[in-house]
């Protein structure tokens, strides 16, 4: 099957789009990928939508839904040949799984209706009316497509690690990590803190890192998983105290703080870690992986195809809708704590 894969994190820096061939469900092929960056508008406009009204939050989804059925459109011109369905993982809005719901945007029928091709969205809520968290759903895909690592790590706007454990595969959100360093970023008029150079630059800041440290996530067993409510209602207030610091300071703090989540999570699995695929946009933040490297010693960090750290969960996606046309399992109960596995996503087209 050719399937396009669709990705927007909550990091806001775009649209990921991952053209792909399966042969089954552990082969497959990258053809071709890019990055459709969000205009202002949109990035003004989806960092806000979860203070808007229930007719703006409507309106958006679906226009969302055409806009990525444009930027489709495009892609398949630079990029022709045969292509069976689209996933789209849509925009998180809103997750509170503790709460019964989750809410990705970009409505699926748009999508459809801009390209002309079946399209398969909304995976995660079944898995949440199952009793799961929803998330993370990468890791079926680590299972399938990259079981040779020992874990694999992305740093995307969440940071979530996944690995297999008597012969279960475990999985969870660590911590903030690009939404986080964006934010800071942010303040400097930077979309992001390239290759970490500005938090190089700076000194950690003790008493906020002993604040980060001790957030009470951080002690509460998997499944879990992390969302942009609770960096809004948690973390962010930390950080306030300390906003007449200097911005490099404040973003050598947070990366000192990701880089230690990051190592607790690979020390702390429970089984023994040679080779750890860390994939995702932070996966580019040079200095955040000296750091990491420093802490977690004779552990490799694996490098593979830059397309593949930059589209992992685009193709992972597309994996996804290859599962559930085929009627597979593509939700795994084990990852989110689930009353059973599942085969989720809606077949829009």
């Amino acid at each position: 099957m050719y399937i396009i894969g669709l990705m927007s994190g909550t990091s806001l820096d775009g649209l990921d789009i991952a053209y792909c061939e399966f042969s089954d469900e552990k082969h497959f092929q990258l053809i071709a990928a890019e990055t459709y960056n969000y205009p202002a508008a949109w990035q003004e406009r989806l960092a806000s939508l979860h203070l808007a009204s229930a007719e703006e939050y409507v309106r958006t989804d679906a226009e969302l839904g055409h806009y990525f059925g444009q930027k489709v459109l495009h892609f398949r011109e630079n990029h022709p040949g045969r292509v069976d369905c689209i996933a789209s993982h849509g925009h998180t809005v809103f997750h509170q799984p503790d709460n019964g719901f989750t809410a990705q945007i970009g409505d699926g029928n748009a999508i459809s209706a801009e390209t002309g091709l079946p399209v398969v969205c909304d995976f995660r809520r079944l898995d949440v009316a199952l009793g799961g968290q929803g998330a993370p759903l990468v890791p079926i895909g680590d299972r399938l497509l990259f079981g040779e690592y020992d874990s694999c790590i992305n740093l995307g706007g969440i940071a979530n690690i996944s690995y297999e454990l008597d012969e279960q595969r475990i999985a969870y959100d660590i911590s903030p990590c690009n939404m986080a360093l964006n934010y800071l970023a942010g303040k400097q008029g930077l979309t992001y803190d390239a290759g970490g150079e500005t938090a190089r630059k700076g000194t950690v800041i003790t008493a906020l890192l002993a604040k980060l440290e001790t957030l009470d996530y951080y002690r509460v067993p998997a499944p879990k998983t992390l969302g942009k409510e609770w960096f809004e209602q948690r973390f962010l207030p930390n950080i306030e105290p300390f906003a007449d610091q200097p911005i490099e300071n404040l973003l050598r703090t947070v990366t000192e703080h990701i880089a230690l989540r990051l190592a607790a999570a690979i020390c702390q699995s429970g089984r023994e870690m040679h080779r750890v695929l860390i994939t995702g946009g932070g996966s580019n933040n040079q200095f955040l992986l000296e750091l990491l490297k420093e802490k977690i010693g004779s552990v490799e960090i694996v490098s593979v195809d830059q397309r593949i750290v930059d589209f992992k969960e685009a193709i992972i996606f597309a994996l996804l809708a290859y599962l559930r046309i085929n009627k597979q399992t593509n939700t795994l109960s084990s990852v989110t704590g689930a009353s059973r596995d599942s085969c989720g996503g809606v077949i829009c087209g």
